[in-house]
Parts: C-alpha cells; structure tokens; sequence
C-alpha cells in the first residue's frame, strides 16, 4: 500500500507544480523539433520500410500486420486451438492452484505469476486501448471491433509460443535476477541448430529494436500524452510540463530502481485498480445506454462486413480492427516473454498458458468496452468527425462526457495509470536488452535506469512525430525478428506443453487448492 500511496501523492504533487510554479525557458522545446527532424532525415527509410503497405481496395494494408496476423492463425492452428481447449487450466495456473504452498519449496524466478501477468498486461493495456481504439473507430467504423476481437482471440497463441520459450531459454544469474525474453531463445536454440552466427543476428536485431521502442514508444510517447491529456482536462499551460515531467521521472525512477520484484509489486497492485476503474466507468455507460447495447452491437456486426460510411468499406473496417489489435496487444511482438521470463517457475508451459490470457484481457475485453462506449455515444458519426476533427482520445473522452461530463476526470486518472504502468514495464524491457548488449552488472544497469528517466522528462515536454513513427517502427521490427525464430522453435513449444498437460492429467503435477 506504500507504494500506492506513493503514485497518488507524486501525481498529485507534479500536477501542482506544474500550476503554481512559474516555467523557464529550458530549450528543450527547440532540441525536440531538432531531433525530430534529424531523425526523420536519417532514418525516413526505415519507417518507410517496416510500415510499407499494399493497395487493398480503396485503402491500403501494411504488410507488418499481415506477419503479425498470419504468425497468430498458424500457431492457432499448430496448437490446435490451445487458447480456447486450455483456458481454465490458465486460470487455475494464474490462481496458484498448482503452485506448492511450501515455503520450504524454493523455484529459480523473482515473481509470482500473477505478477508476471501483471507486469506483461502492463506493457500492453495503456493510451492504445482508449486513443488508438478511438482512432481506429474514427476511420473503420464500429465494424473494426469485430476484426479486434477476432485479432485478439487469435494472438493468443502467439503470446502462448513465445512466454514458454522464455522461461524454457532464460538465464538465472548468481544474484537470484533473472534474464530472458527473444534475445535468448533465438541465440540459444540457433546456436544448438548449428546456426550460432544467425541466432546472434536475430537476438542483436531484436535488443536493438527493443531498446529504441523502449525509450520511444514504452516511455516518452506515454509521458507526452499524458501530461497532454492533464493539460486538456485540467487546463494546465504546457509550458508546465517540465514539472510533471519531473515529477513522473522521479516516480518511475523510484520503482524501476528495484528492479523486477518492485516493478512486479507495483503492476500487481496497479494493473487491477486501473483496469477495474476504467471497465467500471465503460459498464456505467452500458447500463446508463442499456437500450442502446442491442443497436450498437448489430452496427459492429453489420459494419465488420460492409463498412457502411466508413473509409475504405469493408476492407476499411478489416484493416483498422486489424491494426488496433495488433498493435495494442503485441502478440508476436516478443515483449511480454521478457517479462514472463521471470516466473517462479521450472515448468517453461506454465507461463505459456499463463501468458495467453494477456491479448483476451487487452484487445477482447477492455478495447471493446472501448468500442462499445463510443458506438452507443453516437460521437463516431460520419457528420461528427467531420464538424469538430475529433479522434483518438478526444473522441474517447467525448464518448465519455456524453454520459457525464465527470467522467472526463476519472479518464484523465486512468490515462496517466496506464502510461505509468506502461513506461515501468517498458523500462524492464529496455533493460534486459541493454544488458543483453552491454553486459550485466550494477553499474550497466544504473546507467539505463538514469537514461531512461532523463527520456520520461524529454518527452513530457517536446512536441514531436518522427520519433514516435520511428519507435512505433522499431516496437514492430522487433516481430520480424521474434516470429522468424519461433516458426523454428514450435516444435520445442509443443513437446513442452504435451509434456505439463499429460502430468496434470495423470495427477503426477498436483493442484493443491
């Protein structure tokens, strides 16, 4: 509860700061549009070359997405369905019932695994599931939650694949810390293949990637859009934003110090809270709209299949529902396995099955509370968008305060818990392929930590774009790289699993509750 008490106080705090003290100039503004375009003159290819898109009717689809999509129906199919045969087994595992209640009983791992599942939803369940649903009902339509689901239910099999290859490939250090995630299984099982030299290719790529997405995408782009939305609930001038951008690097500062037991402490604590908050105010809109559940479910049925008033029709609805899944979720992406690489665990399918249960969580649940919020609020019309240019989280917050204008309050708290909980994850991530790349050691680590939260600060306070395409650009690569390594590891996956669910059957692994 200390720690609790501790983000409500800093929030508090920064958010006062930023309307009592008077600004200085910093520079940082000018830095920002400098970096900015320095980037986008440098790395404009890359960009280009990771969303590179086809024609598809009249819109366009980027290939990265079919990868990702393709990769989630192959490993459903190859797993015959396990996200579905295997969902109460999941739960059960999540609930600890086949964790030994012994404390004389001692497993290599720092966190439970609900905290694993914590610190994973984390990463994922942020400013994507009320801004990015947002934008993607504001092109597709109501029809786009349909294919969000659909999406959903499908990743869960690439999560499955890729968080028992973390655990089953991670490093356990001599402190108790643990190491693991894509970096590890792709150059470890390469190199048992007789492919060393194209394992360390694809973990190097992979680190690189996910360092760059760290700082970008899993830190200040959360931070910028934070204070964005405190500025606009509680009209806050943005010149203030240096000091809620200090405020917020202290607190992550304080949590990310203690690595992965104390960020795993926090998320546990947090991810619920949020979730549960966020969920809460969706359901009070339903009931407020009860009426109106029926029509807006038949205009994201109806839409999924025609499109009707949106851009690019069907096809239109298909790609943006696609889009939103994909990247709110990460299934394929590699990041959730080097959190759930730190399991107490010495069964690798327990985290697997565990793991699956992140994109139902993120995409089928909480982005359709989403969906369904702004259907029934009726923002999303054609004539609406056109009139006030309303997306993202602008149109989630209006789908809100038509219901109650209170509401804009409770979203603006739920925001910055999600870009918090997102930015501790992400520094976790960014971590472990530092030290991948650097090596391990204290000192190693203290210097990213620092790095990081001079970032959290940079991004509460320059206005920039290219940076954010540019990390969106390298969170995606990081798939190309992850997914190539687990089409050779399937079978690994597969033996792990028959494994673990033929000894619970047997009784040979016990349920103890």
């Amino acid at each position: 509860m200390k720690k609790q008490s501790l983000v409500a106080i800093m929030l508090l705090l920064s958010v006062s700061l930023a309307q009592a003290v008077e600004p200085e100039q910093t520079g940082l503004a000018a830095f920002g549009a400098g970096l900015d375009s320095f980037m986008a003159n440098i790395f404009g290819w890359f960009v280009d070359l990771i969303f590179f898109s086809v024609p598809l009717g009249d819109t366009s689809f980027p290939l990265i997405v079919g990868w990702l999509l393709a990769a989630a129906i192959i490993f459903t199919v190859y797993f015959g369905f396990i996200q579905f045969r295997q969902i109460k087994l999941s739960i059960d595992i999540v609930r600890g019932k086949y964790t030994d209640p012994n404390p004389a009983v001692k497993e290599e791992g720092e966190v439970s695994h609900f905290q694993a599942l914590a610190t994973a939803l984390s990463g994922t369940v942020g400013l994507g599931n009320i801004a990015g649903v947002g934008a993607a009902l504001a092109i597709g339509g109501p029809g786009a939650t349909f294919w969000m689901i659909v999406v959903g239910l499908f990743g869960m099999a690439s999560k499955f694949v890729e968080c028992t290859l973390g655990v089953k490939y991670r490093t356990v250090l001599p402190s108790g810390a643990v190491s693991g995630g894509p970096m590890y299984y792709l150059s470890r099982d390469m190199a048992e293949r007789g492919m060393g030299g194209f394992g360390k290719f694809l973990a190097v790529g992979f680190a690189l990637m996910c360092l760059l997405g760290s700082l970008g995408g899993g830190n200040m782009f959360q931070g910028n859009q934070a204070f964005a939305v405190m500025s606009s609930t509680f009209n806050i001038p943005t010149d203030y934003s240096i000091f809620f951008g200090v405020g917020l690097a202290f607190l992550v500062g304080m949590v990310i110090l203690g690595g992965m037991p104390s960020i795993a402490s926090v998320t546990e604590k947090i991810v619920p809270f949020m979730a549960l908050l966020y969920i809460g105010m969706s359901v009070v809109v339903l009931v407020a709209n009860f009426n109106l559940i029926g029509v807006a479910f038949e205009q994201i049925f109806v839409g999924a299949f025609t499109g009707a008033g949106v851009a690019g029709g069907f096809i239109g609805a298909l790609i943006q529902g696609l889009k939103r899944a994909t990247f709110s979720n990460e299934a394929g992406v590699g990041s959730a396995a080097i959190a759930h690489s730190a399991v107490k665990t010495k069964e690798p399918a327990t985290e697997g099955l565990v793991a699956l249960l992140e994109p139902f969580i993120d995409t089928v649940i909480i982005c359709t509370m989403t969906a369904l919020v702004i259907t029934i609020s009726g923002v999303n019309t054609a004539a609406n968008l056109q009139s006030q240019a309303v997306t993202g989280v602008d149109l989630t917050r209006a789908a809100f305060m038509e219901t109650a204008p209170i509401f804009q309050y409770f979203l603006a708290i739920a925001v910055i818990m999600f870009a918090f909980s997102t930015m501790i994850s992400w520094s976790y991530y960014g971590l472990k392929a530092w030290t991948y790349l650097f090596g391990e050691g204290k000192f190693t680590e203290i210097i990213f930590k620092l790095i990081f939260c001079i970032f959290v600060v940079i991004g509460t306070i320059i206005q920039f774009s290219f940076v954010i395409d540019f990390s969106d650009a390298a969170i995606f690569a990081m798939s190309i790289f992850n997914i190539i390594g687990l089409y050779f590891l399937m079978p690994i996956v597969k033996k792990e699993v028959q494994s673990f669910v033929a000894r619970v059957k047997s009784g040979e692994i016990k349920k103890y509750k």
